[in-house]
């Protein structure tokens, strides 16, 4: 069964880490059977996010299996709006990332909801970083741009039951749980909560944590195979519009 991570990173974090290469993902997609991942730069995140943009369309040219979120900063969108139209103009970003605590701005700020017209307008998916309640606010943020469709990276971390129930009242909202702490039943609980499969995702936040965290919780979930064929990659398949998915880490057909 092909896997897409839709959460992870390329670059160097600020924490004690030695990973921070395009090489570093591939090495560990090949170790756990990622086919293909969705990533972001560290650089871009943290610090800033056109220059980030910028060394990722480099990366992007030179590994196939990897796919880009261009970063929008919500302290400046319309610097944001025209670098996110670059890097979809290379046809290997598939989407927007825009982070929350790092920029200071959260769900519910002037500043937010200008960055949410931006990728609005620009017509992508949209990973957001939630982490807290103030996902509840995300259901009315979506109401007035009917076109977005928003992954709630970290599925709100300690806020996931809220998360939960947000997804559970806005078709165009999206869980997505990978996590440091894996407190057990979120997923469950999402489902019972009126979450679809068809609206849950998988990601890693690779190379920051070991994908083997994200897949102990899929496989702790108690999916049926035909779930797993949904959540492990044929829903990002579809929303991201990536059609047929390479396997180079098993045999073809």
């Amino acid at each position: 069964m092909p896997i897409i991570d839709v959460h992870a990173h390329v670059g160097r974090w600020q924490f004690h880490l030695t990973t921070g290469d395009g090489d570093t993902n591939l090495r560990q997609m090949d170790r756990y059977g990622i086919d293909l991942q969705l990533v972001s730069a560290a650089e871009a995140v943290v610090y800033d996010a056109v220059a980030g943009n910028a060394a990722l369309r480099e990366v992007l040219a030179q590994q196939p299996r990897l796919y880009g979120y261009a970063v929008v900063n919500p302290n400046r969108p319309e610097q944001s709006a025209a670098d996110l139209r670059r890097c979809l103009d290379t046809g290997r970003f598939v989407g927007a990332k825009i982070h929350t605590h790092y920029p200071g701005r959260l769900p519910g700020s002037r500043e937010m909801a200008e960055a949410f017209d931006v990728v609005a307008e620009a017509g992508v998916p949209l990973l957001l970083h939630t982490w807290g309640r103030e996902v509840t606010l995300l259901p009315e943020l979506l109401a007035s741009r009917p076109g977005l469709r928003v992954i709630m990276g970290h599925a709100g971390g300690d806020a996931w039951r809220e998360a939960a129930h947000a997804a559970a009242s806005c078709d165009r909202l999206y869980l997505e749980h990978c996590r440091t702490a894996t407190d057990a039943g979120r997923v469950a609980y999402a489902r019972e909560a009126g979450v679809p499969v068809e609206r849950l995702l998988f990601g890693t936040d690779a190379t920051l944590i070991d994908p083997c965290v994200s897949l102990g919780v899929v496989r702790d979930a108690g999916f049926t195979q035909a779930e797993l064929d949904r959540v492990l990659w044929r829903n990002a398949a579809e929303l991201f519009g990536l059609g047929a998915v390479p396997s180079p880490t098993r045999p073809s057909p």
